[in-house]
This record gives structure tokens, sequence and C-alpha cells, in this order.
């Protein structure tokens, strides 16, 4: 393996730093920005900034430290990618290369087993789902909001997805996409209408429902052993009896859980989800049939315009 240039080093050195300080602004904004408080507090993501607080709710545009977090993922995420992609071969001879290659090789496999063939575009934008999901509910462990457990932030990307859903539908045209609410029957057309309409809505919430719940848990589990270790350990002498020994090792391992397992966890079902819906929804068979026969149409076209041409060359 060839020496590693200083020119080289120095952008391995710059966006490794790409990706440590925005968790470090968002730490540092999170220190400087919430009050004091006492006991438990449980609360939403808290609104930094006004950007436009004249029309009224819902209306109105904050900036939050979700949206401020999101951000900061979105720019970690991004150093992380040019770092695993800097200084790629032909042939891998690094370590980096190698990890680069594994994400490709699984997420490629991952869509074409959910989505099929057609769908092997799709590789990138899932993969960045997974990522930005699961690096977002991971943020927890650095003691700021994920943003996953803000619903307009899991919002907004049901609705992107719902938007590819319905755009694959209408592939057949905006016809077949409504004649798809009358089937099997037409009796069933309000219910079909319903379920499409509720499709982005359980996307949302069940995502933001899992990881919100999870740190409502963690954070009673905290606040009840400080409370129990107070009671047990009190009254020991001195600083003795002001340490909560009861939160040394549960509150970890319940991290593990719902901070790690379960945020990776609801990121993969979001994936799996958003795959499922849109590869579904989309009529490949007819949109196959529909694009045959324009191709037939436009080779029969062609036919026609070359006999008029020799007929008239003839003539």
């Amino acid at each position: 393996m060839k020496k590693k240039s200083r020119g080289f080093i120095a952008v391995d050195i710059l966006l490794i730093i790409m990706m440590i300080l925005p968790l470090l602004v968002s730490i540092t904004v999170k220190v400087l920005t919430t009050p004091k408080s006492e006991g438990i507090n449980v609360t939403g993501a808290r609104i930094l900034t006004p950007v436009y607080d004249k029309l009224p709710p819902p209306f109105d545009l904050y900036i939050t430290e979700a949206n401020l977090n999101t951000w900061m993922v979105m720019i970690s995420i991004t150093a992380l990618c040019l770092f695993l992609t800097h200084g790629l071969k032909t042939k891998a001879e690094t370590k980096r290369q190698h990890a680069a290659e594994w994400i490709v090789e699984k997420c490629e496999k991952l869509v074409s087993d959910g989505m099929g063939d057609y769908f092997s575009g799709f590789a990138p934008f899932i993969a960045a789902i997974i990522a930005l999901s699961a690096f977002s509910s991971l943020q927890s462990l650095l003691g700021l909001y994920p943003p996953t457990s803000d619903l307009n932030i899991v919002g907004g990307w049901a609705v992107l997805v719902f938007i590819l859903i319905t755009y694959y539908k209408c592939k057949c045209g905006p016809l077949n996409y409504l004649k798809s609410f009358t089937e099997p029957v037409a009796l069933l057309t309000p219910m079909n209408m319903i379920s499409e309409i509720a499709t982005p809505i359980s996307m949302a919430f069940r995502h933001y429902g899992n990881v919100l719940s999870g740190t409502v848990i963690a954070t009673l589990v905290a606040a009840g052993l400080q409370g129990l270790s107070s009671i047990i350990f009190g009254a020991l002498p001195g600083v003795l009896g002001e340490i909560p020994f009861l939160q040394f090792g549960i509150p970890a391992i319940l991290s593990i859980y719902f901070d790690i397992f379960s945020g990776c966890l609801q990121a993969y079902i979001f994936a799996m989800l958003s795959m499922m819906y849109i590869s579904s929804g989309f009529p490949l068979e007819e949109y196959e049939k529909r694009k045959q026969k324009k191709k037939e149409k436009q080779n029969q076209k062609i036919k026609q315009k070359s006999a008029k041409k020799k007929f008239s060359e003839v003539n």
C-alpha cells in the first residue's frame, strides 16, 4: 500500500472534524439554551428561535432543537460518506473501502429482495432513510433530543414516501389509479380511500410513538431509581448519601434496548414499510403491457412513414 500524502491525510482529518463538530454544536446549543429544572422533565422539542410567528398555529414557523439536530445529523452522515469513499481504488485496499462496499452491497440486496429489480435505483434512498433515522435516534445517547421523537420530522418523511407511493401508482395513468379504489368491489371504495390516507399517518405515528415511548420510559425509570436510591442509601454519612447508586448500570441497560436496539429497529421497519408500500402499489405488469403497446404503436408509425417514403420515391 502506498504511503498517504499529507494532502490526503489533511482531507481525512477535515472529514473527521465534520463528523464530530455538528454533534458538538448540538450539545453546546442544548447546554446553553436548556433552563435549569428539578425532577422529571419530559417535553417535546424546545423552540430555539421563531422564523415567522405572525400567523396562527399551526402555520407559524419555528426552528426547534429537532430541526437543528436533524441538520447536524445530515452533515455528519454526509461527512461519513465522504470519508468512507475518499481515495477509492478499482480494487479495495483499505478497510474503509471494504466497509463502503459492504454497505452498498447490503443496501442493494435489501432493495432487490424487498422491491425487485425494477427498483434497483432505490438503494441510495433506502440507505439514506435507514442512516438518517438510526443516527437521529442514537442522538439520545449524547443527551440530545432525538429528531425521531418529533412527529413533525417523522411526518415529513412519511409524506415524502407517500408522494413516491402515489407517483408509482399513477405510472399507468390517473384513471388506472382511481380505478384501483374500486377493487375488488366498488362497495369498498370509501374504505380504500381511508386506507390510502392512513398510510403516511400510520407510518409516522408508528415510528414516532415507539421512539418517544422509549425515551419517556427510560426517563421515568431513571427518575424512579434516583428516588429509590435516596430512600435506601440516604442515611449514609456525608456525600455517600447523595450518590444515586441504583442509577449505575440499570439505565445503561435500558439505553441499550430503547436507544440502540429499538432506534435501529424502527429505522429498519420504516425502510421496509417504505419499500413494501412503493413496490406493492406499482402495477408492474400493467405498466409493462402499456409500455409494450406504446412501443408497438411507435414501430407501426415508423413502418408507415417508411412505406410512405418508399411509395413517394417510386412515384
